[in-house]
């Protein structure tokens, strides 16, 4: 298989940072997949991924501590804490849990840091398969800025891409469907993409045969780059670390309109994680439900939808209120996320913004969105929408099918609010 089938739709699923940061333990990924059995996968949500630095063992918040013995094997890869992982005891890795996840037909991912463990270029432990050492590979001058487990892989080295083959046996073995990779969609510190792991990881996953979807963090990745990352990946972050916080929110209609035309079958641009519903739950920042307004999670909700970015919704589901789940279960929403096409921003004017895409039956999907700080009436033509005569129209949040209309489409908005509709020509 060509990389892009292994994600023709954006993927759907949970991610456990938004509400353990680095803590996670395995009873906590069971229970959040369980929920999402029985609450979600029948609407599509299928993925169970478990967040940053899952192999160590001391892990107390999102805060990391530096330069901490990890849990390692023999060949330089990481494995995972078996005293919060306890089914991985025996060198069994998370095949278990993977097994888990995907007997509730569900699929299961992990996220890794790009490069090899500082700890494995000081011990000098080898890499399997190869005469080479850890510290043959590493580019020790090419490091994280904000997490000390690493060091990046120089690609150009003799025994770089076994490492990372190495790397994606493993996971093959363990049964990982998704991999989020770190530090390398964009780095601060150093600048940019890793374009050349990167490839290696790339080439690692064919190797492998797995169809394994890769993810490429922390963002802005690089618009230059568009090409080489959808020849390479199948998600990659337009922004950082997405958190709920109003100006973060604003700043993705700036983001999405970027990267307009790029999302398409196998190529998904990430608007990052929902902190929907409860998060911070072992984090520095505080345990609480979203600070976002209900406004506001509709507004992010059909931006993300509207714009096809892959959902992976971060809060802990257990706790997930009547309002929350009916967010992440709008039958006619989750339809138009799938199927829709050609996303564009129709307007922007002021603090008033319109979004459009196309369905496969000739309906169009309209998005109505007050970026402002008072009530306001948001409104488009059918001549912006390219739709001429009459269309019903129905509004995808309410459920409520309103009369037809003929020229044009307004609501009046709340603050920092959004509206969604479905046109159908009649």
């Amino acid at each position: 298989m060509q990389h892009r089938e292994f994600a023709p739709t954006p993927p759907l699923g949970w991610n456990s940072w938004d509400c353990y940061g680095a803590t996670v333990r395995e009873d906590e990924v069971r229970g959040n997949a369980d929920y999402m059995a029985e609450h979600l996968k029948a609407f599509g949500w299928e993925y169970v991924v478990v967040d940053i630095q899952w192999y160590e063992p001391g892990a107390v918040s999102d805060l990391y501590r530096p330069f901490v013995r990890l849990e390692m094997d023999d060949y330089s890869r990481l494995i995972p804490a078996v005293n919060r992982f306890p089914s991985a005891e025996g060198g069994q890795g998370f095949k278990p849990l993977a097994d888990y996840v995907h007997s509730l037909g569900l699929k299961f991912g992990i996220h890794i840091m790009r490069g090899i463990p500082r700890q494995a270029v000081h011990d000098n432990t080898p890499i399997k398969g190869t005469s080479v050492t850890a510290r043959d590979i590493a580019h020790t001058c090419s490091f994280c800025g904000w997490n000390t487990d690493m060091y990046g892989v120089d690609a150009k080295k003799e025994g770089a891409q076994e490492y990372y083959n190495s790397l994606f046996e493993m996971y093959a073995e363990w049964g990982v469907d998704y991999i989020k990779v770190d530090d390398i969609a964009d780095s601060w510190l150093h600048g940019g993409a890793h374009l050349g792991e990167i490839e290696l990881i790339r080439k690692a996953i064919d190797h492998v045969g797995r169809p394994i979807v890769l993810s490429l963090s922390p963002g802005p990745a690089p618009v230059k780059h568009a090409d080489f990352l959808e020849q390479n990946a199948n998600l990659w972050r337009m922004t950082d670390d997405f958190w709920d916080r109003w100006p973060l929110l604003l700043d993705m209609f700036d983001r999405c309109k970027t990267w307009e035309g790029r999302p398409k079958p196998g190529n998904w641009p990430d608007c990052d994680m929902l902190p929907l519903g409860r998060i911070g739950v072992r984090c520095s920042h505080p345990d609480r439900m979203t600070n976002f307004t209900r406004d506001e999670q509709l507004t992010m909700m059909t931006l993300w939808t509207i714009f096809r970015s892959p959902l992976m919704m971060g809060g802990e589901m257990r706790d997930n209120d009547a309002w929350t789940l009916s967010l992440l279960t709008n039958w006619d929403v989750l339809h138009m996320h799938r199927t829709s096409f050609g996303a564009r921003q129709v307007s922007r004017i002021g603090d008033r913004v319109v979004w459009s895409a196309e369905g496969s039956n000739g309906e169009r999907y309209v998005a109505l969105f007050n970026t402002g700080e008072e009530e306001t009436e948001v409104s488009v033509s059918f001549g912006d929408l390219g739709m001429d005569g009459e269309a019903s129209i129905k509004n995808l949040w309410t459920g409520e099918v309103l009369g037809a209309l003929s020229s044009s489409l307004s609501s009046v908005i709340a603050p920092h609010g959004a509206a969604l509709y479905k046109l159908d020509t009649v």
